[in-house]
């Protein structure tokens, strides 16, 4: 909290979103790249979610959690993106502090909400493939519900608990974030305040909703492979190793990066490595989830397949 003194001292009012600002031959490269990046990853999730709506071969709980997932990546790279595009297209790279916390707070909100629900579906698959006896009973509907509005609601309110008391953060400083977008730690650092009761706040809060949800994700996939390693015919294993393998390849890839990310202290030469994995949990991520899932599941190619001879030939 800013005590009075602070308050006077507090002058700015907006951001500078440094970026790929030390970059900028490549600034309308970078636009093309990551306009037709978003349109695609649009495109696909979107796709995603209507073949799961409207077939009913694919209303089963795993594709629920991966509908919500397409969902969550949608409003994911939306919150990242589109100012990005404009920054780089207009070359203004200011935002405003009430701009900046909201951003932030979406972010936040949907990081979170991904992690818990990626460590739901890799229960999910754990059920389905060390306690198939059980998995109707587990995975009702009503089970599903509560899973989803359990992760939504747990990643709003992380971003909640950690956004407010930035917001009451005094500013008198530099302006430059470095970064392409409103991230915790460069905008934490540039606070008159001591940061390190922030720092440790979301230390913590990193641990619950990052390494908790890591871990139970890691000890599902070892009951998994252990399980399927257990199967005698190799046709038998490589069966059940391909519903859960694009699964392995999205958390590989979602909770590695992130776990860098934030985990690990920002040292200089940290810095711009880390700028770079962020680009594959905010851009790639969300990108490469449709081309995953699409190309490693055999229902939703043929929903797609179907889906696709019915708007040509007006059948089934």
């Amino acid at each position: 909290m800013m005590n009075p003194e602070q308050r006077n001292q507090t002058s700015i009012t907006e951001f500078i979103l440094l970026g790929f600002g030390t970059l900028p031959e490549l600034q309308i490269f970078l636009f093309l790249l990551f306009l037709v990046i978003y349109m695609a990853t649009m495109a696909g999730n979107i796709l995603i979610m209507v073949l799961i709506v409207f077939d009913c071969c694919l209303h089963t709980p795993m594709y629920f959690f991966l509908g919500n997932l397409s969902c969550l990546e949608t409003c994911y790279t939306s919150t990242i993106l589109p100012s990005m595009l404009t920054t780089l297209l207009s070359g203004d790279r200011t935002i405003s502090f009430s701009g900046c916390l909201t951003q932030y707070y979406f972010f936040t909100s949907m990081v979170a909400t991904e992690c818990l629900l990626l460590s739901v579906m890799s229960y999910d698959r754990y059920l389905a493939i060390c306690n198939p006896m059980h998995y109707a009973a587990h995975m009702s509907g009503r089970s599903c519900l509560q899973f989803i509005g359990g992760s939504w609601i747990g990643g709003f309110l992380c971003s909640g608990i950690i956004t407010l008391p930035i917001s009451q953060l005094a500013f008198c400083g530099p302006n430059g974030i470095d970064h392409f977008f409103c991230d915790p730690i460069p905008l934490i650092n540039l606070s008159c305040n001591d940061p390190h009761l922030m720092e440790m706040l979301a230390f913590t809060l990193s641990l619950i909703f990052l390494v908790v949800p890591f871990l139970l994700t890691l000890m599902s996939y070892i009951c998994i492979i252990v399980t399927i390693l257990r199967i005698p015919s190799i046709t038998g294993r490589q069966k059940a190793f391909s519903t859960c393998s694009s699964h392995l390849i999205v958390v590989t890839m979602y909770y590695g990066t992130l776990l860098i990310a934030y985990m690990f202290p920002t040292t200089n030469t940290l810095r711009d490595f880390k700028k770079v994995l962020s680009v594959f949990y905010t851009v790639l991520t969300p990108l490469v989830n449709p081309l995953i899932y699409s190309l490693k599941n055999k229902e939703v190619k043929e929903a797609l397949r179907k889906a696709i001879r019915k708007s040509m030939f007006g059948q089934c």
